[in-house]
């Protein structure tokens, strides 16, 4: 695996080795041996999968102390926008953003380590979307950012009119 650093210290991207002939292709999309080698000595302990269609944008989510949590998403089908908001208060890129396109054509993948807020917008017809936690989801803990929070300044590469979103994530709260 290829990892390629960002601007935001700990948010990397993966870039897998795919191995692809006349019968389809075959990757390793994960393996911790080399995960904690290359990118973090971080056990997961839960996987997450969503299916959504174009215009569907699910964040900027978080799970507040003790229970944050560090986050490994790909794209198996589809492709959409990812986007990891630093929100550790201590941290000198403080409210800055990593964005980064994940798809099942290019397989990367995002690690976010714990202390940011996460989100995703679908530019595909439809998207499958897997993320794997290193920390149980704990409904009490959970936290979410405005996903247009002008101090933000994301640019999530489609047309206000498109986008679609929860009822909750309607009502998030500015940073």
């Amino acid at each position: 695996m290829k990892i390629v650093k960002t601007e935001i210290e700990g948010v990397v991207i993966i870039e897998p080795r795919v191995f692809g002939d006349e019968r389809g292709y075959f990757f390793e999309s994960f393996s911790q041996r080399e995960f904690e080698e290359k990118v973090s000595e971080t056990v997961f302990l839960q996987d997450n999968e969503s299916k959504s269609k174009y215009g569907v944008l699910r964040g900027l989510h978080f799970q507040k102390p003790p229970f944050e949590q560090a986050k490994l998403a790909r794209v198996v089908k589809g492709k959409v926008l990812d986007v990891a908001v630093d929100i550790r208060k201590d941290s000198p890129t403080y409210g800055k953003h990593v964005s980064t396109e994940l798809s099942g054509e290019n397989k990367r993948q995002i690690f976010i380590p714990r202390g940011f807020a996460h989100g995703f917008v679908v530019l595909s017809e439809e998207v499958i979307f897997q993320y794997k936690c290193d920390n149980y989801y704990m409904p009490d803990y959970e936290g979410a950012l405005l996903w247009n929070d002008p101090q933000l300044n994301i640019d999530w590469n489609l047309p206000m009119e498109d986008i679609i979103l929860s009822e909750k994530d309607r009502l998030n709260p500015a940073l």
